[in-house]
């Protein structure tokens, strides 16, 4: 169970973010093995002040455009898919929405899977009493 959070400035017209969330879900399913309908997505829109963002970081050019893409999920994925995941995620933004790849930053976040409840206050993945 993916839970993703994308921020990003106010300066992208509506829908924008969205549109993002679908690129990542989409490449979820594709090369993380992600099951359908696990589309679970906290989109926020800040000011500019709101965004801390260096000039450049390891030779890298950051804009005001920056996007910030956080995924949990469980671990257990291989170092060669997570490449995939990020390639095919900047792949899709870049491509379809037509936004810098630098300005695109992703960070995975693995947890054990005792770590969720999807309601009732439960441990659905977890070890059964």
């Amino acid at each position: 169970m993916p839970f993703v959070r994308i921020d990003l400035g106010k300066q992208y017209p509506e829908g924008v973010a969205q549109k993002i969330g679908d690129i990542v879900y989409e490449v979820m399913l594709r090369h993380i093995n992600v099951p359908a309908d696990d589309k679970f997505q906290v989109i926020t829109r800040h000011d500019a002040n709101e965004l801390v963002v260096p000039k450049s970081y390891l030779g890298i050019e950051y804009s005001q455009g920056i996007i910030f893409i956080q995924v949990t999920l469980n671990e257990g994925r291989t170092t060669e898919l997570k490449k995939k995941f990020y390639k095919a995620v900047c792949d899709g933004v870049v491509e379809k929405l037509n936004i810098r790849p630098e300005d695109i930053v992703i960070n995975l976040v693995e947890v054990n899977k005792e770590n969720w409840s999807f309601g009732h206050g439960e441990m659905q993945y977890g070890p059964k009493d």
